[in-house]
């Protein structure tokens, strides 16, 4: 499990982190999501020892990363995926880390065939392109088959089957019990992936939820098609709910469910063709619930 407790990371006067706090459990995918700026790649880098806190704490599996004799066979990480030395061989980036964990070089050989760089193990990495280089950070992070990952825009410069790949292989991950947080500015991506949602913004915590409850947050009411719709429309308005006409003579019902609305129509005798609850997309919740932390905000293009 990761937990953060307070935590705090100051940058000189500039405050990257802010009395942060939240866990991740394993046996399931949590996406990690902010505006820029919003302290979200901070974080993770505290939760690696790689920045120390001003105060407050970030564990793995109750230790502080520092702690941990054998690190990579606890938590595995892809923070950069140019950071592997351009003049090494993929098999001899991984073969190095290996060693320095105790891990055998078969499991070198076992990753990279995973991430689908078996036929490329020899080669430098320089010549690398981005994806190969994301394959390869990925396949470094789980070289120690740890139960704790996490990774930051992990499908960034991934062709469309290789996002495939790494949204099927994260799920597959949390399937097996391990902790999975992936940071990610894609909704698109994170609403097919991820199970839960740890929002943030200025460092701050604005949301711990599930997609799902996330969603229905943000609920845009019921659409409902009836061949008598002004007078269900009417009914319902009777009955307190708020009621949008649209151009097809469809409703938009607000201030009541759909078995609400079922029920009214019954007792009226008004048959209906569709009741539909409509939620809002993963990007239209997260613009909503992040609308007053965005810091670098660019002019709209007019319609």
């Amino acid at each position: 499990m990761i937990e953060v407790r307070e935590l705090t990371k100051r940058y000189g006067r500039s405050v990257a982190v802010d009395g942060l706090s939240f866990q991740v459990r394993p046996g399931s995918v949590t996406g990690f999501l902010g505006p820029n700026g919003a302290g979200k790649s901070t974080t993770m880098r505290v939760v690696l020892g790689l920045d120390a806190p001003a105060s407050g704490v970030a564990l793995v599996n109750g230790h502080r990363y520092r702690e941990i004799r054998h690190p990579m066979h606890e938590v595995g990480a892809l923070l950069d995926a140019n950071a592997a030395h351009g003049g090494r061989s993929a098999f001899n980036h991984l073969r190095w880390m290996a060693r320095s964990n105790r891990i055998p070089v078969s499991r070198v050989t076992a990753v990279l065939e995973q991430v689908g760089l078996a036929g490329v193990a020899r080669k430098r990495v320089g010549g690398f392109s981005l994806g190969m280089r994301q394959r390869l950070g990925i396949a470094a992070a789980l070289l120690g088959d740890p139960g704790v990952l996490l990774f930051d825009e992990p499908v960034n410069g991934l062709d469309p089957d290789g996002v495939r790949w790494i949204r099927e292989l994260m799920r597959a991950l949390a399937g097996e019990g391990r902790t999975v947080l992936i940071s990610s500015h894609l909704m698109s991506e994170m609403a097919l992936t991820a199970d839960r949602l740890i929002v943030i913004g200025r460092g701050r915590l604005i949301a711990d939820t599930s997609v799902q409850e996330l969603a229905d947050r943000f609920r845009q009411g019921v659409l409902v098609r009836s061949p008598r719709g002004p007078e269900l429309s009417a009914a319902l308005v009777a009955a307190g709910a708020r009621v949008e006409s649209g151009q097809t003579g469809d409703l938009s019902v607000h201030g009541l469910d759909v078995a609400e609305i079922g029920d009214l129509a019954a007792a009226k005798g008004i048959p209906l063709y569709e009741v539909t609850p409509r939620s809002a997309s993963l990007e239209d919740a997260y613009m909503e619930l992040t609308s007053d932390s965005t810091q670098y905000r660019a002019e709209r293009n007019p319609a």
